[in-house]
């Protein structure tokens, strides 16, 4: 149990930087295409053109940061085919988690040398090296690796609707919709109303 718990507190920790370096990318991503249209409207600023290479930089951080941070809190796109009750129900959850984990070895193993080739490119415009950028997968993926070993251990050692009780952003679509048998199925009343106007 020491393990998971210090995992847990760890992740959450990560969690925490993670969000403030989100938030700090998209402030940054922000202001350079501010500057960068502005600077193509207004001719008394200079132009920057490393402000493209830059944003695109930043953009690229913040969707795999954020992917990990989806795969920690399952808010990536998920078709649900089976009820979340049923053993094939909880199985594709497994599943899913199994699979997340499998992708974050996948850009650990070849995210390496990705981001060791940027050592020996340098971008154009900002003259960055490249492994400012590349090594974004290494990162993902060392991040969704964490979050996913997090969520599987919770699961198996205290149940995946516990696990996901604790994790999983909470859905006000499964807590306030209706039956679905009321949505699809008319009332009696009503469909003879219907039919006699």
């Amino acid at each position: 149990m020491g393990i998971i718990t210090a995992l847990g507190r760890f992740n959450r920790a990560l969690e925490r930087v993670l969000n403030a370096v989100l938030l700090m990318l998209l402030a940054a991503f922000i202001l350079l295409i501010i500057y960068q249209i502005a600077s193509r409207n207004l001719p008394m600023l200079p132009a920057a053109y490393a402000t493209e290479e830059l944003s695109r930089f930043a953009f690229q951080w913040m969707i795999m940061l954020g992917t990990a941070l989806g795969v920690l809190h399952a808010d990536h796109f998920v078709l649900e085919a089976f009820a979340r009750k049923s053993a094939m129900g909880r199985f594709t959850r497994v599943l899913r988690d199994l699979a997340c984990l499998s992708v974050g070895v996948i850009f650990i193993v070849f995210g390496q040398t990705f981001a060791a080739s940027g050592f020996n490119r340098i971008a154009s415009a900002s003259q960055l090296p490249m492994v400012v950028t590349y090594s974004a997968f290494l990162v993902c993926g060392i991040l969704i690796v964490l979050f996913s070993l997090q969520r599987l251990l919770l699961g198996a050692t205290q149940g995946f609707d516990a696990m996901e009780r604790e994790l999983d952003t909470p859905s006000d679509i499964e807590e306030t919709a209706p039956p679905t048998n009321k949505i699809d199925t008319p009332s009696t009343n009503q469909s003879q109303q219907e039919t006699r106007s």
